[in-house]
């Protein structure tokens, strides 16, 4: 099974220009690289987090949004993710994309122009309705918590 293609339209800005637009690195890559629409460089300390512009704004059709997410190698080799990941782009938002990134590595870490940062995927969204009830199904969880489901009876 084949995702759809979904249309999203592209609004590059002045920080960006001369930059590639998002694009995907493979042929079945799930998300679009983002790069570093900066005018100089920013030196990352460990613990340090710095808003990122990507250089572009975007029309997400209704009925999708769009997901920020860290790029694994950067995580990987330098420590530096995304906070507030995934980032939900929201289908009426129409500001600059840009990326919150924090250095949880032990070494300081040089962001570029032009550096790729985060990946942007396309996903569709469901909207729930919340009817409110007496009481909840019971289930074998039941009201276990975080972690519950690692525990094991007499372990």
């Amino acid at each position: 099974m084949h995702g759809e293609n979904v249309r999203v339209e592209i609004l590059p800005l002045p920080e960006g220009e001369g930059l590639p637009l998002p694009s995907y690195m493979s042929e079945r890559a799930a998300g679009a690289d983002l790069r570093a629409a900066i005018a100089s460089e920013v030196v990352l300390q460990p613990g340090e987090r710095t808003l990122v512009p990507t250089g572009f704004a975007i029309a997400v059709p209704p009925g999708f949004e769009a997901q920020v997410r860290p790029r694994s190698g950067l995580a990987l080799r330098s420590g530096i993710t995304c906070l507030n990941a995934p980032g939900t782009i929201d289908a009426d938002y129409r500001g600059p994309v840009q990326v919150i990134l924090v250095n949880l590595g032990d070494a300081p870490v040089t962001i570029r122009r032009g550096d790729r940062i985060a990946q942007l995927i396309v996903a569709p969204v469901s909207r729930a309705t919340f009817d409110l009830v007496e009481g909840l199904e019971e289930t074998a969880r039941g009201r276990g918590g975080f972690g519950s489901t690692d525990v094991r009876a007499g372990v």
